[in-house]
């Protein structure tokens, strides 16, 4: 059994090497693919993404118990595109969290089980043992890093959703935003630290408090924004803008830049053991062409990808 430093050396070694060679370890074989519930290609662009190889020094680093079960679950709110949300049968998970966690588990030879579950309670699901990652954009912070591990996979921002032509001017900081009513999906950062914070700055300042309003799911926010009972919605600027095409052009993005671009990742339990698996085979997709495929696939700008020195937080 691989002790935890031995398993972290493994993990440093397969890092430093791929940074240094610019090119996978991923063998010819073929893994066994996601079940019913993976993603079928018909969003999109269409394009698939490179099938990837079994890679056997980042395989070597699973649990015992995942290696010879097979299976890798993954809970994903299914409400939040290009991340995660149902292909036009509604029952079947698409999006980039989706291909994302394919590729890991063709790199880890695993199937991979994707399951839906509401943002909030995906994290929780982790340290009670249902979910073994959690895949739903979720943005690395530290308050969030002392109840969960990360494997950061992407960066970004935060942006804001408003009307055709932002007739109330508004934008992502605080003083635009004082008295207006501004949504937000429950569980997100946008809800916990943000929204809250610019609230803050505007009775600071003698301006009236932001109308926060939480939803339960991304939908449930953009609803009440294209029907007027909120002035905009704050969330992940590339899904609000990929939403808005969606929904027809109902709603738009504000013009601007992101605001504090972070990383985002795969979350795990607090010291899980798969965590030195997910490293590496993260770093082995990364340094593949699957990744530049599937960010391309799902219309994320190149600004959101990052590289293999990011994997591994400090």
């Amino acid at each position: 059994m691989l002790t935890k430093k031995k398993a972290g050396l493994i993990v440093g070694t397969l890092l430093l090497s791929l940074a240094a060679t610019g090119c996978t370890t991923v063998s010819e074989a073929e893994s066994p693919q996601g079940g019913d519930a993976s993603a079928s290609g018909s969003a999109a662009s269409g394009a698939q993404a490179t099938e990837l190889g079994v890679d056997e020094a980042a395989r070597a680093l699973l649990p015992e118990e995942i290696r010879e079960a097979g299976v890798l679950t993954v809970a994903s709110d299914p409400t939040y595109p290009p991340f995660e949300y149902y292909d036009t049968d509604n029952k079947t998970l698409i999006g980039w969290d989706i291909d994302m966690g394919d590729a890991l588990g063709q790199v880890l030879g695993l199937e991979v089980k994707h399951v839906p579950a509401t943002f909030d309670t995906i994290l929780p699901g982790l340290t009670s043992g249902k979910y073994h990652l959690g895949m739903s954009t979720f943005s690395v912070t530290e308050e969030r890093r002392k109840a969960v591990d990360f494997v950061p996979y992407l960066q970004g921002g935060t942006g804001l959703a408003v009307a055709p032509g932002n007739p109330e001017q508004l934008a992502v900081e605080a003083s635009p935003l004082c008295g207006s009513s501004i949504a937000a999906q429950k569980g997100s950062i946008q809800s916990l630290d943000i929204l809250p914070k610019f609230s803050k700055e505007c009775t600071k300042a003698g301006e009236p408090a932001i109308d926060m309003q939480f939803f339960p799911t991304q939908n449930d926010a953009n609803l009440a924004l294209t029907s007027g009972r909120v002035q905009g919605v704050i969330a992940d600027s590339v899904s609000l803008a990929y939403q808005g095409q969606l929904a027809g052009g109902k709603f738009e993005l504000a013009d601007g830049p992101d605001y504090e671009p972070e990383l985002t990742g795969t979350a795990l339990d607090k010291g899980s053991e798969l965590l030195p698996a997910i490293q590496a085979a993260t770093a082995v997709v990364l340094e593949s062409e699957a990744y530049g495929q599937i960010n391309s696939k799902w219309g994320l700008p190149e600004s959101t990808e990052i590289t293999v020195s990011d994997v591994v937080l400090k």
